[in-house]
């Protein structure tokens, strides 16, 4: 397919509440839409890689400026015939996985529209219904914690993710498990400690958790190789997982036994899918994970979680969840407790409210052959 023209937002989506992490806390997420346009059929991608560079080296404004100086340049005008070429034709970009990550969902949706199909399907999806979990960040006390958890379990959330970090740790984890003894329950440190935590990390091991969630350092791998030699506890490592050579050699040196997949962490839903296929191979399940994407970036969440070595359950959203009003339509609801379903239609079966975009977008592009 022919690209004739791309469009990008920057938008800023202000949320209900803060989410409080390891590495800061977020009253608004920022995030970058593209629209790829081949004839009369469109494509929308988004990768959300917030406005400071804390989770990773990329954040918003500056995915913006890459996306729209030299990714646009790369693509627009040439015959982009699947997802493995167009990352190919950005490879000379070092690194810029989330600028890269929007343009790769976009030509999927694009691709899945022009196959009448609907995505999760193009994609080789095992059923259209996933389940997701509920998750929490690091909130002022842990008596409204226990609430919140319980708030989720009499909805039928399975599983819960907990924030955790320097002042929210033993604690908290001892009070929740003690209140919900049975829960499956992670926690996820967004790589707030060292080797030097070791011995704190060994306490983990008591709690029975389904994993301990990149405890160290975003680009590490030896360490965390280091460290799951002497826990019980699996670790699932996320920000450490930015390809599949980094994926690979995770294998090798046997640094998790699970992985959280983020599409605009990788890059997309191509380097995603083969990052997927490596861990499959090695017995490593998976799980999608979310950067409080709209309803497009959560769209595409869903399609990717239907996929046969997603196995536990995903960061997915509904509407409601983090914004007053979602930036894109129609509503994601959920289809039973703690599921969602992909919807039957061509693509993704999402896009922005034009109400909504221009409201919160703070930089647009529209470049045309």
């Amino acid at each position: 397919m022919k690209i004739d023209a791309v469009e990008i937002y920057h938008v800023a989506m202000p949320m209900i509440h803060p989410f409080k992490t390891a590495f800061g806390n977020t009253h608004t997420i920022e995030s970058v839409l593209v629209k790829l346009i081949s004839g009369d059929h469109y494509g929308w991608g988004e990768a959300a890689s917030w406005q400071y560079p804390a989770f990773s080296p990329e954040f918003a404004e500056g995915q913006f400026l890459v996306s729209k100086q030299f990714i646009t340049p790369s693509l627009l005008g040439r015959d982009i015939s699947s997802g493995r070429q167009l990352q190919d034709s950005l490879a000379w970009i070092k690194g810029n996985f989330f600028a890269k990550a929007g343009f790769d969902l976009a030509w999927w949706d694009l691709y899945a529209k022009m196959q009448n199909k609907p995505l999760w399907q193009i994609l080789g999806g095992k059923s259209p219904d996933v389940e997701s979990g509920a998750d929490f960040g690091i909130l002022e006390k842990v008596d409204i914690l226990i609430d919140t958890v319980t708030k989720a379990v009499a909805d039928g959330y399975k599983r819960v993710k907990l924030k955790y970090g320097p002042g929210w740790e033993l604690d908290m984890i001892s009070a929740v498990r003690e209140t919900f003894p049975d829960l499956i329950i992670h926690v996820d440190c967004n790589s707030a400690y060292t080797l030097a935590d070791i011995e704190m990390l060994k306490q983990l091991d008591k709690y029975n958790l389904a994993m301990i969630e990149q405890p160290l350092m975003s680009d590490d791998l030896v360490d965390h190789a280091f460290l799951q030699a002497q826990l019980k506890t699996p670790i699932c490592l996320d920000e450490s997982i930015t390809s599949q050579a980094k994926m690979r050699k995770a294998v090798q040196l046997k640094a998790c036994r699970l992985v959280n997949i983020k599409l605009g962490r990788t890059g997309g839903i191509t380097n995603a899918l083969e990052i997927n296929k490596i861990c499959e191979v090695a017995g490593i399940p998976c799980w999608v994970g979310s950067m409080g994407d709209s309803g497009i970036g959560a769209s595409h969440n869903i399609a990717f979680s239907t996929l046969s070595n997603i196995k536990y359950p995903c960061d997915i959203f509904p509407t409601g969840r983090l914004y007053e009003k979602d930036l894109a339509v129609p509503e994601i609801v959920h289809s039973a407790p703690s599921m969602f379903r992909a919807k039957d239609v061509p693509g993704i079966g999402e896009e922005p409210d034009p109400e909504m975009l221009s409201k919160e977008t703070l930089h647009q592009a529209v470049v045309k052959r």
